[in-house]
């Protein structure tokens, strides 16, 4: 069999850095990655720094792309507007494939990420377990435009396609301040350094309420399998730990982690609450010898606020991947606990 040829949009992100340190550490790939910046990892890969928004930039750089049989697109654009949130997001993949297409004959996969939006978590409540033939809610929704879009754009072609349909990715992303654990640490440190006990930022019934994530090294294999699996072609699959928890049950327990008192629970809006700590983790970052990074760069308060806004369970039915044969899963109080060693052995947070 020849050399599978990766190529990973958005490889900065935490779940394209992920992606890429999986096809790095498993062999038998020749990667390409997109992104603005190179990603911060060693590796035999290499990086492209393609405007995914201009298509003539995507057209000028398809020689580079030739060779490519496998397309992670991973690559995501935040809009306050709807309507731009679509069309950006939507022009992003279809420039790329627009311009890839013609050039890589060898192409067989397209992957694109998607998530629990797809179901409307963002608007409210929404059935749970969610399935992957749930219908659709009331548009915008780019992700509706991406599947429609690959649909037609694959018809009678020799590539297929496959998305994954995962929940609060949570990983090695540093730099990618939508990334869970990261916002939870950085808000239990702050409060701590300030000599406060942690207290619970969301609602009653969002400290009560079911909860699910997707550890991002998971989620990498399941890309892969989805890319790689025949029976997965032009197919969708909800991808999460495989268990829920409580932040009612896990609150104590990261308290302890984090040696802090806990205060008892009051809503606040981490946006604003959090906006002016900037100088208070650059004194950290001075006084602890951590390693640089600016304080825009290492967490997104509003996702903060998104995570502890809902009212509802999150619950996504993973009985469609276990068909499918992926039988992986996780345990996110374990991971949650890991992930937290890895940002302080790597000096990103303090210990």
């Amino acid at each position: 069999m020849s050399k599978r040829v990766a190529l990973i949009t958005g490889a900065t992100g935490v779940v394209g850095r992920n992606l890429l340190a999986h096809l790095l550490g498993a062999g038998g790939w020749e990667i390409l990655a997109v992104s603005r910046r190179s990603p911060a990892l060693q590796g035999d890969y290499a990086h492209l720094a393609i405007d995914l928004l201009d298509p003539a930039d995507c057209a000028r750089q398809a020689h580079r792309l030739s060779a490519v049989t496998h397309v992670f697109h991973a690559a995501y654009v935040e809009r306050s507007d709807s309507a731009a949130w679509v069309n950006d997001n939507t022009a992003m993949l279809s420039h790329l494939i627009e311009a890839l297409d013609p050039v890589a004959v060898g192409l067989e996969h397209v992957h694109v990420m998607h998530g629990t939006k797809w179901y409307g978590n963002h608007h409210g409540t929404f059935r749970t377990p969610a399935r992957e033939d749930d219908p659709r809610h009331m548009p915008p929704n780019f992700y509706y435009n991406q599947w429609d879009y690959l649909t037609q754009a694959s018809h009678g072609k020799r590539w297929s396609i496959s998305s994954a349909r995962p929940h609060a990715i949570c990983g090695d992303g540093v730099g990618s301040p939508m990334n869970l654990p990261m916002v939870l640490a950085v808000y239990a440190v702050l409060s701590r350094e300030l000599g406060l006990p942690l207290q619970f930022p969301g609602s009653a019934a969002n400290y009560h309420a079911l909860y699910q994530v997707t550890d991002a090294t998971l989620l990498a294999r399941a890309m892969v399998w989805m890319s790689t699996e025949p029976r997965c072609a032009n197919q969708a699959f909800n991808i999460t730990n495989g268990d829920l928890i409580r932040w009612e049950n896990f609150w104590p327990k990261m308290a302890r982690y984090w040696g802090m008192e806990l205060a008892p629970r009051r809503p606040i809006r981490l946006a604003q609450a959090m906006a002016d700590k900037g100088p208070l983790w650059d004194q950290m970052v001075a006084r602890y010898g951590l390693r640089a990074t600016s304080y825009p760069d290492l967490v997104s308060w509003g996702y903060g606020d998104f995570v502890f806004a809902s009212d509802f369970d999150i619950i996504s039915h993973t009985g469609k991947c276990r068909r499918y044969g992926f039988y992986e899963f996780e345990d996110t109080e374990a991971m949650f606990f890991r992930l937290w060693d890895q940002y302080r052995a790597a000096g990103v947070l303090p210990g």
